[in-house]
């Protein structure tokens, strides 16, 4: 009875409050009242009919309160009508009933044996089959991937060049080596395979690729995939958490860790787990936080060393920020690191005030790790309350921060705060790139970031040295520029009405969305936007469990258009090299990929997928997905053939080239 299609509508006419039934036991009168209600749509068995899908899987999942209050209240965005008038009985009936198609759910998989062109004998469980594809589980629990040959037998296929990662290098650069794409073919590129996740709200997701299969995940979902024609292998499913606030209550998730035979994911309510990579089996669970505390979690979390490591969200509910690294065998905790010092600590001076209980700075992006140095640098959110800084007069550290974290210990190295006392929600949470290269005449052991205060900046990571900062945007009025000793230097902000005009505006001069570098071209790539805000302040506010805590508000300034632009910066200068302005009204997050073949993927503002010419710009390729961006293109190469792979909505597409 869960998710109805359109066609589910037929229930109402068969009966507005179901179906009455008289005799039998209660087991009886609830598959009668089934039978005679909910099978036109979702079959006798619960497996899906023609007008519905399958719900038995998802029988499992719900407790008694939820069964009554989905009858009672239907699902009308999904064509599922409510049954508000359903009496005490028959709904304890029904109810009865679907216990035992929980108790009788099993999952059930066809064994097989074949014999593969390399003359070895397979023989599993069989988790995908078409007239195109085999793929089994073995006895071990590996997972093959097979292709009927000319011969009668299968080959096994898998990936050449993989993903491993959410973005692809633990370093953060979305550059790929694969050149299989290039100028000269890249027109031809076409989508060669789609998976949906019905269920989910518009997808963040950068999948991950491994060993021929994709994990791709929403919110408590993660999928494993055939990463040749997307066909499900597995599936992980937990109930979202009721009552949850921030991304992760709106269904927001963004990926995996792997290592090994596991795969890591956040919940929505802050813990973290690891998945059998081959199962989907709960290998062991950690909690994070405490998401009564306004803690929840949406990002993929980063494997360093024999850690994985993840931070959680919920600043703008006033979630105090931490970094956390677990054992990836046990899922025992080694080190936590706060961003918001407690009273008497080191950094504490920087708050003048009581937020600093509440102060925010949480690390809900992913961060990177440089594995020759064993360190770890991880992005810092804004301080809380976001728009009222009267009650955290000072720097606020380590909000709006990098930091620089020994991986074994935990103990900090570095940082740079990029917005000290932040009152406009420029927090740092963008992608940081690690980059080996020559800059100014030497070699350098990089970082890179765009900043979404509007600032380009460029460090020697080892020590934290501040070697370049240049603004990148056009409208830009809170500072002159980064001073001689690292800090901006202010400009007096214009006042409109009762607030104040702010540019970049909140939504930052850049994001989260992804960045890259390309040591070929020496451009740095990432999307920005041209837009100011004007902001009031609303005063002193009270934190409380399960609500926000901004202390004012922040709309788009009168006559605004705002613009999103693909820029190309060079490293050596900070100045433009390049632009693509971009045709839509602004609301896209999506990001770029840069590839050794001379070619940028991004995320075209009016709801483009395009490749453009990474030294000039020029663009020379596009599919029209008819959505705002949310995620970010990764490549990985299968079977001999490079596939280009984003989400867009609740559907991932890989698109390759026509195979000859």
């Amino acid at each position: 009875m869960l998710h109805l299609r359109a066609f589910a509508v037929v229930c109402l006419f068969v009966c507005p409050s179901l179906a009455l039934v008289q005799g039998g036991s209660n087991e009886d009168k609830g598959r009668q009242l089934y039978n005679n209600n909910c099978s036109v749509c979702h079959g006798g068995d619960a497996y899906g009919g023609e007008h519905g899908p399958a719900i038995a899987w998802r029988l499992p999942k719900l407790d008694d309160q939820q069964l009554t209050d989905l009858i009672h209240q239907g699902r009308p965005g999904r064509g599922m009508p409510s049954f508000p008038n359903v009496t005490s009985d028959k709904l304890s009936d029904l109810i009865s009933f679907l216990h035992t198609l929980r108790s009788e759910r099993k999952i059930t998989y066809v064994s097989k044996k074949v014999n593969t062109s390399a003359g070895v004998s397979l023989e599993g469980s069989v988790l995908s089959e078409s007239s195109q594809d085999l793929v089994l589980r073995t006895a071990d629990d590996r997972i093959h991937l097979l292709r009927p040959d000319s011969a009668g037998a299968y080959r096994e296929v898998t990936s050449q060049v993989d993903w491993p990662s959410y973005n692809g290098d633990l370093g953060g650069n979305r550059y790929s080596k694969l050149d299989q794409i290039q100028k000269s073919n890249v027109a031809r590129l076409t989508a060669r395979w789609m998976f949906t996740i019905s269920d989910a709200p518009y997808l963040e997701v950068t999948p991950v690729v491994v060993d021929g299969v994709m994990y791709v995940t929403s919110a408590n979902e993660c999928f494993a995939l055939d990463a040749g024609d997307g066909r499900e292998l597995w599936h992980f499913h937990r109930d979202r958490t009721k009552g949850l606030g921030g991304g992760g209550g709106g269904g927001i998730n963004r990926g995996v860790a792997w290592s090994g035979n596991h795969i890591f994911m956040a919940t929505d309510n802050a813990h973290l787990i690891s998945l059998n990579r081959f199962t989907g089996e709960i290998e062991w669970e950690s909690i994070l936080a405490d998401w009564t505390k306004n803690y929840d979690t949406t990002s993929a979390p980063l494997v360093a060393g024999g850690l994985v490591i993840s931070g959680t969200a919920g600043g703008e509910g006033g979630a105090r920020g931490f970094l956390a690294a677990f054992d990836i065998s046990t899922g025992k905790e080694v080190w936590r690191f706060w961003t918001v010092p407690a009273a008497g600590e080191p950094g504490s001076e920087t708050w003048k005030g009581k937020a600093i209980v509440h102060g925010g700075a949480v690390t809900w992006f992913t961060g990177v790790y440089d594995q020759a140095a064993d360190t770890v640098y991880w992005q810092t959110g804004n301080p809380g309350p976001d728009y009222d800084g009267k009650e955290r007069e000072g720097d606020n550290l380590y909000s709006d921060c990098v930091i620089a974290l020994d991986r074994k210990s935990g103990k900090l190295k570095w940082y740079y705060q990029f917005t000290p006392h932040d009152t406009h929600d420029w927090d740092a949470t963008e992608p940081l790139l690690l980059v080996d290269t020559i800059w100014h005449g030497q070699t350098r052991k990089l970082l890179l970031t765009g900043n979404r205060n509007g600032f380009f900046y460029l460090f020697d990571r080892t020590e934290g040295q501040l070697l370049l900062a240049k603004p990148f945007v056009q409208k830009m009025n809170w500072a002159k520029e980064i001073g001689p000793d690292h800090r901006p230097v202010p400009l007096e902000l214009p006042k409109v009405g009762k607030g104040t005009k702010v540019c970049p505006s909140q939504d930052g001069a850049t994001n989260w969305y992804s960045s890259a570098f390309s040591p070929k071209t020496g451009l740095f790539y990432f999307q920005t936007l041209e837009k100011c805000d004007v902001y009031t302040d609303d005063g002193p506010v009270e934190w409380e469990a399960g609500k926000g805590y901004l202390g004012g508000a922040q709309q788009t300034a009168p006559g605004e258009v705002p613009v999103k632009i693909l820029r190309a910066l060079d490293i050596q200068t900070g100045k433009i090299a390049w632009e693509y302005p971009q045709v839509g009204q602004a609301e896209s997050w999506g990001g770029v990929l840069a590839t050794a073949s001379g070619l940028v993927f991004f995320c075209e503002d009016s709801g483009l997928f395009m490749a453009a010419d990474a030294a000039t710009g020029k663009p020379l390729w596009s599919f029209q997905a008819n959505q705002a961006w949310h995620a970010y293109p990764m490549t990985y190469q299968f079977d001999g053939n490079q596939h280009v792979t984003i989400a867009s909505g609740q559907t991932s597409t890989s698109f390759a080239l026509p195979v000859n």
